[in-house]
């Protein structure tokens, strides 16, 4: 062991949870994976978040309202004393927002700028790929991915991968991603959808944003597009085979622990029931929600 991991203060609380074959590097200020090979979609995360306008902005104005903070803390219960891992953590939002004195606090992430936020904030930060966490089976009680699935290229793959972090009767939670169905837009609707950017700039210019920042966070979203998107089978049919007991919840991001009861709330936008009603969507339906809670908790006795 040489004297820089020795020196890295990182290294005493993340080592007893990686594996045994880890090549983690603590040579720097944030602990990488080097085995992180990156692709189109690591790249275009990477680029985004790394930003330090962009990740800060992004930071003070996404899923930080009271609603998203009371509908967190109904899915996950109290984080004190619990080892969490946030995959996909960006510069902290989740755990800025919900609180906590979780005993160990894991935040994997592609993006170093976002790493350095989060670290500020509590976070033991890893640079490391979703789709393959050097991180041991069954090591943490709660596992959340905030707006994480449709940043990545595999989304069943790191779905999966996250699970399989989860202790028996630990807990796996996940939302913000588009519901499939809900996105789904056709005729009007995707001609709509298609000049959205030109109709934000002339006539909603609240939701314009820089055409150079726009350009490099659309290239984040994967999976964020008509005929893409998360479903109930999704969830039901990967996690259910894996022992763990998977409890949906839709909803348009507008609700805080109402959410867990079975209410929708209203869409936050006109925009989305226009574009689904256009799409032959009814817009009143589970399916046309613009997100999926899922809960999941995995059997006390199942070790897989």
């Amino acid at each position: 062991m040489t004297s820089s991991i020795t020196q890295n203060s990182l290294y005493q609380p993340l080592h007893p949870f990686l594996v045994a074959d880890h090549t983690v590097d603590f040579s720097g200020p944030i602990p990488v994976d080097t085995a992180l090979t990156p692709s189109p979609a690591i790249t275009a995360n990477s680029n985004y978040f790394d930003h330090p306008d962009w990740a800060l902005n992004y930071f003070n104005a996404c899923h930080r309202t009271d609603g998203f903070k009371e509908r967190w803390q109904a899915a996950t219960g109290t984080w004190d004393d619990k080892i969490v891992v946030d995959v996909g953590c960006g510069p902290g939002n989740v755990f800025a927002t919900v609180g906590g004195q979780p005993r160990l606090l894991i935040g994997v992430d592609v993006a170093l700028g976002s790493l350095a936020l989060a670290q500020e904030i509590g976070y033991v930060p890893l640079l490391a790929d979703a789709h393959q966490m050097p991180l041991r089976s069954h090591m943490a009680d709660l596992v959340l991915l905030n707006a994480t699935l449709h940043h990545c290229e595999n989304m069943e793959r790191v779905l999966i991968e996250a699970a399989r972090l989860v202790k028996p009767g630990g807990k796996l939670v996940i939302d913000h991603d588009p519901q499939l169905q809900a996105w789904n837009y056709r005729g009007l609707g995707m001609a709509m959808y298609r000049i959205r950017h030109h109709l934000y700039a002339r006539c909603l210019k609240d939701l314009d944003m820089d055409p150079h920042e726009r350009t490099y966070a659309l290239a984040t979203e994967i999976h964020h597009h008509p005929g893409h998107g998360v479903t109930a089978e999704f969830f039901r049919g990967s996690l259910g085979q894996l022992g763990f007991q998977v409890n949906l919840y839709p909803h348009n991001q507008t609700l805080g622990a109402e959410t867990l009861q079975g209410q929708r709330g209203s869409f936050p936008h006109w925009r989305y029931p226009l574009g689904q009603i256009l799409s032959g969507i009814n817009p009143w339906s589970d399916e046309a929600a613009l997100s999926l809670l899922c809960v999941a908790v995995r059997a006390v006795a199942d070790y897989s």
